[in-house]
């Protein structure tokens, strides 16, 4: 089965050479979304926030590549800050808590100060 490659129109897709998500048989990737709105083009204050616009990408990824939400079955959460797993659940759980996919969160460093948090996906239909 051929490779099908989804794009959101980043322009960090074309600026750094990457799909925000790939479909590979019954197998879809979805690259590490930040909370940037996907309307307005503004990064919110907050990790709710944020986590709920990261979710929005994803989400429209997933529609795009023929997934959705039921079909995720691991979750990675970059975090910039430990005090943000407290409300990370406010974006998160409404999407996730019947799912309830694997996941783990990872304290890092992100490329921008106002990047609070990073999520990805993998999904799978088989």
């Amino acid at each position: 089965m051929p490779r099908q490659l989804i794009s959101s129109g980043s322009p960090f897709e074309a600026q750094v050479g990457y799909s925000r998500a790939v479909v590979q048989g019954d197998w879809c990737f979805v690259a590490g979304t930040t909370g940037t709105d996907p309307e307005t083009k503004i990064m919110p204050e907050g990790v709710a926030e944020q986590g709920r616009n990261a979710l929005k990408v994803i989400g429209a990824a997933l529609e795009q590549a023929g997934f959705s939400f039921a079909d995720v079955v691991r979750v990675t959460y970059y975090i910039t800050d430990p005090a943000y797993w407290d409300d990370l659940g406010e974006a998160t759980a409404p999407v996730f808590g019947d799912i309830r996919p694997t996941a783990s969160c990872v304290v890092v460093g992100l490329i921008k100060p106002e990047m609070k948090i990073e999520i990805e996906v993998t999904a799978f239909k088989g």
